[in-house]
């Protein structure tokens, strides 16, 4: 599913050539995947949670391949989007499941920090290989197949699911809040679209009114769940200031991943001049960086703690954008580019890592799903909301570097720049949450359980 946010974005110039797709149907390949995942993500841990996890992973794979099917098989600009969304609404059920049985079979100790290393480096590199392999598939195949590959995944899953997988369900209460389920879709909808007709104006009436009540029904979404007996999200998962923190900076790397690769995808095709598997291949430094230290975060994590790795990485990925708001339209990939990809993947690693497993510590079995769902629902809902910022932040630098003059290339050059530097912003704003959210390691305890007030870090440090 994380590689699934980015591997058409290679794809999408050749589809949008074919499909007759104008620049706004474009980034709506994008936002109906990510604002249907991340608007449904809360009611779809609830379901796995009252229906059954393994259940609800199962329907969810189904569907993500039969939607992912649809969208390879698509010929219009419209089907290909009604499809994107639909994967997003499978992937609402399948992925807060998916690290809900994670959350619940490893409940605590080395097995469950092994389990989450091995989740998070899956996370991290999954949107870096969707460039890469979705630059293969255009290239050898169609864009298509960037869409009907996930058929084969999708298989892969359900027998895997039918074969290892057992199930589990909350116990008690199994009330659904309808009224929460109600107000948080079309809350966190509006507020995405709102964003997302910020490109046309921030002062235009559509775009406030959609933001005004995206507010006003995510406010009476959190009032709600302090009045209703069974709430879609219980409040007390948030209460922790660790996890709020870990939440905030899942939010962001969501809108760097999302936002980043898709107008670095453009620069390399668009302005470079690179092929999609050549535009693929050029992300590899990203990639590479991150797989290659995932192994020492692994080791450094009971050393040093989730504390300072979640603050110094997103400090290392915004040196790395800044480095990228260089570029120019006729300089070098290995002079601009590669230099940055390096820096962003190996600081990215240190927060993509431990985000979740510190998300999620000490998390009671019955708000399991619930959890989950809010883990997943900061990166879509990040990477939706980013999306529609840089697409804003890209659209005006560009408007303004044409009417000064500059040809079509260099404009498009000086809005990606201008994208890159705000992703920049943002990860410095990460690390800020970091030293400033996350709780600092606690000393080593030999009893169990010892202090586990400090929700995340004695955990961790054991882990």
């Amino acid at each position: 599913m994380v590689l699934d946010a980015t591997i058409v974005n290679v794809a999408l110039p050749q589809a949008q050539r074919e499909l007759g797709m104008s620049d706004t149907e474009r980034q709506w390949v994008i936002t109906a995947y990510v604002l249907a995942f991340g608007a449904l993500l809360l009611i779809g841990g609830r379901i796995a949670d009252y229906w059954g996890r393994k259940r609800s992973y199962m329907v969810g794979m189904l569907g993500f391949g039969l939607a992912s099917a649809w969208g390879g098989l698509a010929q219009s600009g419209l089907e290909l989007i009604i499809a994107r969304g639909l994967q997003g609404v499978f992937a609402a059920l399948l992925a807060p499941a998916a690290l809900a049985l994670l959350t619940v079979t490893f409940p605590s100790g080395r097995e469950r920090g092994t389990a989450f290393a091995v989740f998070g480096t899956v996370a991290g590199t999954g949107a870096a290989v969707g460039l890469l392999l979705g630059g293969v598939l255009t290239e050898f195949a169609d864009w298509r197949w960037c869409l009907l590959v996930n058929i084969v995944f999708a298989i892969v899953g359900l027998v895997g699911a039918l074969m290892f997988v057992s199930e589990s369900r909350a116990e008690g209460d199994k009330h659904y809040d309808i009224a929460g389920a109600i107000t948080v879709t079309l809350g966190l909808g509006a507020l995405v679209y709102g964003f997302t007709l910020s490109e046309t104006g921030w002062s235009s009436a559509p775009t406030i009114g959609f933001l005004a009540l995206g507010a006003g029904l995510l406010t009476l979404f959190v009032w709600i769940q302090t009045r209703v007996a069974n709430p879609l999200l219980p409040l007390r998962v948030m209460q922790d200031r660790t996890r709020a923190g870990a939440f905030i900076i899942q939010a962001i790397i969501g809108a760097v991943f999302i936002g980043m690769s898709l107008y670095m995808a453009f620069h390399l095709q668009i302005v470079l001049g690179l092929s999609p598997l050549w535009a693929g291949l050029a992300s590899l430094g990203m990639t590479i960086a991150t797989i290659m230290t995932a192994p020492l975060v692994a080791k450094l994590l009971p050393l040093w703690g989730a504390r300072v790795l979640m603050s110094v990485g997103p400090f290392i990925a915004a040196i790395g954008m800044f480095y990228l708001t260089f570029i120019t339209a006729d300089g070098s990939y290995w002079a601009q580019v590669f230099p940055g990809l390096v820096l962003v993947g190996f600081g990215l690693a240190f927060a993509v890592i431990p985000v979740q497993n510190v998300a999620l510590t000490n998390i009671a079995a019955h708000d399991a799903g619930a959890a989950s769902a809010l883990v997943n629902s900061s990166m879509q809902i990040g990477g939706s909301i980013g999306l529609s910022v840089f697409t804003t932040i890209y659209v005006s630098t560009t408007a303004d570097s044409l009417a000064g003059g500059a040809n079509q290339l260099v404009a498009f050059t000086d809005g990606y720049s201008a994208v890159f530097l705000a992703t920049a912003v943002i990860l410095v704003i990460a690390s800020i949450v970091g030293v400033t959210l996350l709780r600092s390691p606690q000393p080593r305890r030999n009893e169990p359980g010892a202090d586990a007030s400090h929700a995340g870090e004695p955990v961790i440090s054991r882990a």
